[in-house]
């Protein structure tokens, strides 16, 4: 009997995605020509409603070409199997009825043997949870995960697919912004990176600019200086800094350069945004449960706002490079990444072995399918390794 592969992306986009899915389909009809391959479209949601497309002959010969895209050839959404009322609301899942259940069932209507899914800890875990409840109900499937964050914040993962990229893309971002300190004298640029909880995207997008900055040809004009496009801070949730002194540097910054350019991440400085509101008898907006709304903060604005002063600037740009970032196309580094880690998936796969592909931080960065049970969100980002302390030493702001 034909064994049927499935799989799935959902969450938002990263850069690896479409390629992750071709290598998947590459591999398989490497290895194993005569496994069927079906892929539920919008992740969760085409699952609920048994929603997929067939890899033909046509869609085999033609996946190596998803390599060269960004984005999802199989759409995503962030459906959540736990979020019953969401699903409800959907219409994805009736009155009454149990997403799970609802997935469990369809996956057994389809004969599926495998599923593939690519996305983050909330993807990945879903997925162990249906594998548990259908071995529970007496139908075996092997789910063999695919670690999708541009964060890189997924626990004991050393590197997730398509972090590289973002990091790379968000670079690029910043040349162009940046760019436009030339249309304003006293320009303050604030650069606001994805990463609420995690700053290792703000961190690596800034080194990434840096290197730009060391290598390029300028020609040391008064606005084509490489003193004047580069980084003069930044900041991220693991690293607490003084906002009084910060923006003393900076108006230092300003007077010698003419403008300030800031990476910021979304998350960062929530302490000290939260003191300085609070000192300035302004009300913290919070959730049920106290936690402050950083979608309200605004920690981008809120930076711009505060430092625009204290600096002197005339004019400020806030610009937020995430969906530029993760819509990219991965870079040669997450090729190489996404390929050893596809193949080893369909080598997973093909011996019943379940569990989430990626470099075991916790075994020696060995790559492995690391257990469901293992997997979680929230992985901090370490300030204090070299390249970051190096690249902080650099800007005058170790």
């Amino acid at each position: 009997m034909t064994k049927t592969v499935a799989m799935l992306t959902a969450g938002g986009l990263a850069p690896c995605l479409s390629s992750a899915v071709g290598g998947l389909i590459e591999r398989y009809t490497e290895v194993a020509p005569d496994m069927r391959i079906i892929a539920y479209r919008n992740g969760y949601a085409g699952l609920l409603k048994g929603d997929y497309i067939e890899a033909n002959d046509d869609v085999r010969a033609s996946a190596g070409q998803l390599h060269a895209f960004g984005g999802s050839p199989i759409g995503n959404s962030r459906v959540k199997l736990s979020n019953v009322e969401d699903c409800v609301k959907r219409g994805l899942v009736k009155e009454g009825e149990n997403p799970l259940e609802v997935a469990a069932r369809q996956l057994t209507k389809d004969g599926v043997d495998v599923l593939h899914t690519i996305g983050g800890d909330d993807t990945n875990t879903a997925a162990a949870d249906l594998a548990a409840y259908l071995k529970a109900n007496g139908y075996d499937l092997t789910v063999v995960g695919l670690p999708k964050t541009i964060d890189n914040d997924v626990i004991p993962i050393k590197q997730s697919l398509g972090a590289w990229t973002a990091a790379e893309q968000g670079a690029v971002y910043a040349r162009n912004i940046i760019a436009e300190h030339s249309a304003n004298p006293r320009m303050l640029i604030v650069h606001e990176v994805m990463g609420r909880h995690c700053g290792w995207l703000t961190a690596a997008t800034a080194a990434a600019h840096h290197s730009w900055v060391k290598s390029a040809p300028f020609a040391e004009w008064p606005e084509n200086a490489a003193a004047r496009w580069d980084v003069h801070g930044v900041y991220i949730p693991e690293r607490n800094f003084d906002i009084a002194a910060e923006a003393d540097r900076l108006k230092h910054v300003m007077d010698a350069q003419d403008g300030v350019n800031l990476f910021i991440s979304e998350g960062a400085g929530v302490e000290e945004i939260v003191a300085a509101m609070e000192a300035a008898g302004e009300e913290v907006p919070r959730d049920a449960f106290g936690h402050v709304k950083l979608d309200k903060v605004n920690p981008g604005q809120w930076f711009a706002t505060k430092l625009a002063e204290e600096v002197g600037a005339e004019k400020v740009l806030v610009q937020k490079s995430g969906y530029f970032s993760r819509s990219a196309p991965a870079n040669e580094a997450d090729l190489a990444l996404i390929k050893s880690c596809t193949n080893h998936a369909v080598s997973a796969a093909l011996r019943g072995e379940s569990g989430v592909v990626g470099q075991d931080e916790e075994r020696g960065d060995e790559l492995r399918a690391i257990e469901f049970t293992r997997i979680k969100g929230g992985k901090r980002f370490d300030p204090s390794q070299e390249w970051f302390v190096e690249l902080l030493r650099d800007l005058g702001q170790g």
